[in-house]
């Protein structure tokens, strides 16, 4: 029998309709978490919660916009009421778009960082709150490469990933004495709906260093080891599994 690296904790995940999400929140709990699934897609979080039952897990699904403060509130206060705390949190919702300054409407913008940045912004601070009633955690915020390189489109989504990058440092800094672990994770070209890339292939590939792209679970595992107390010492950095794309 493997070993289970999250036995007995209980983890939060956003954006796990799909993708990144679903593949993290399905590895989570066959490592013996009790995963709390979140999205607005009510039928992907349903196929989510579908196939972690299906191999014998503990879930519960619960709809969330991550850019409204008060459905923060109501589903930080059910996961304290069902579950009796949080150990990890993974903010992973988010939303794309390549368009570069000029096209770029104040609109858009304002959208973009509400959920990819002030999405993560709320989750720290409530997910944190209830660590702090517990004794402490582990929080992962899904940025970018493109929260670290830049590239001659997507500004607003740049914006928000560079954000997330560093208020996971400051919140680290913060969070410490509490026990309280936050740490980003910046995927490179993974083949999710969001990104486009489907059976091997995306405008980016050829600019990629290995000779794949990547896929959900490559995601998930380093969620996994942040996620465990195999990190404990772990806090204020990213891990960025990209295939090589920033180290040129």
């Amino acid at each position: 029998m493997s070993l289970k690296r999250l036995e007995n904790k209980i983890a939060m995940i956003t954006g796990a309709g799909n993708g990144i999400g679903r593949g993290t929140a399905a590895l989570f709990s066959q490592h013996g978490a009790k995963v709390v699934i979140t999205d607005i897609d009510e039928a992907g979080l349903q196929e989510t919660l579908g196939i972690i039952q299906a191999n014998g897990g503990e879930a519960i699904s619960l709809k969330l916009d991550v850019s409204k403060e008060k459905d923060w509130q109501e589903v930080m206060s059910i996961v304290e009421d069902n579950l009796g705390g949080l150990d990890i949190l993974m903010n992973n919702a988010g939303i794309g778009g390549r368009v570069g300054l000029a096209e770029t409407s104040l609109e858009r913008f304002e959208k973009v960082q509400s959920i990819n940045s002030t999405g993560v912004f709320l989750g720290m601070k409530y997910g944190s709150n209830l660590m702090k009633k517990t004794g402490g955690g582990s929080i992962i915020n899904t940025s970018s490469m493109y929260g670290i390189v830049g590239s001659p489109s997507s500004t607003a989504y740049h914006a928000s990933k560079g954000a997330v990058r560093l208020m996971t440092k400051s919140a680290a800094l913060e969070l410490a004495k509490d026990l309280i672990r936050v740490n980003s994770i910046h995927p490179g070209v993974i083949e999710t709906n969001m990104s486009g890339a489907k059976n091997g292939e995306h405008f980016l590939k050829d600019k990629t260093p290995w000779p794949h792209l990547g896929e959900p679970i490559d995601i998930a595992y380093g969620a996994l080891y942040l996620g465990s107390d195999e990190s404990r010492f772990v806090t204020g950095t990213e891990l960025v599994i990209d295939g090589g794309f920033t180290a040129q």
